[in-house]
């Protein structure tokens, strides 16, 4: 359930020559897309958008589309399968490394290229405010991105060939199978409601409900 509404940072949210640069969540922020404030940002909005943006632009199969927030919780399982010792709070980072498209959507790898370092300036800088607001850095360390990463192209792996049609010789010329990838581990899609449920049920199990209050 979203949570009720709370009133927005002191800053107004800007304005931009083509028009306003900020979002109305369902818990009644305001969030600034430019420059976002750890202040305006919800965890009900990120579980509740997230469950509702496909992966693979919908092209999966299934009842229904595949979420983001699904592959954050399967990116996070992968990633305690290998590195079982990783802090908590690194797990709760890997829950969250997919946190800004609840505003700005997922869009596929080829097409981020085309958009350039606009593109990842904005994800940057709602990544950083999503860190702080949970208590994590605002940037991560190296080794703890790449950890991540190691994880999200394993998910990528087996999301391709098991949801959006993917062969494996197709796959391995387009992201090669990364080692360790788990060949017993079968995905399905999920309802955006049970998707946004299990996503905010490892965020409070990973210690997120006590992090800072703003």
């Amino acid at each position: 359930m979203v949570s009720k509404a709370k009133s927005s940072s002191s800053n107004s949210p800007k304005v931009t020559a083509t028009g306003r640069a900020w979002q109305r969540m369902l818990s009644g922020r305001r969030l600034d897309i430019i420059d976002p404030s750890p202040m305006d940002i919800e965890i009900e909005d990120i579980a509740h958008g997230l469950a509702r943006v496909s992966r693979w632009n919908g092209q999966t199969k299934g009842k229904y589309p595949f979420s983001v927030a699904q592959h954050s919780v399967l990116v996070e399982k992968l990633v305690i399968s290998i590195a079982p010792n990783l802090d908590q709070k690194w797990q709760l980072a890997t829950l969250l490394h997919d946190a800004p498209e609840y505003v700005i959507g997922d869009m596929i790898t080829p097409f981020k290229g085309v958009l350039g370092d606009r593109y990842k300036d904005i994800e940057a800088r709602l990544e950083a405010a999503v860190h702080i607001r949970f208590g994590l850095p605002a940037t991560l360390p190296d080794y703890v991105k790449k950890t991540i990463k190691r994880a999200d192209r394993m998910a990528a792996w087996l999301e391709a060939t098991q949801l959006a049609g993917f062969t494996e010789q197709e796959a391995s010329k387009i992201f090669p199978k990364p080692r360790g990838t788990p060949a017993t581990l079968r995905i399905r899609s999920r309802a955006p409601a049970e998707a946004a449920s299990q996503f905010l049920q490892r965020f409070a199990i990973l210690g997120g409900k006590r992090k800072i209050s703003l």
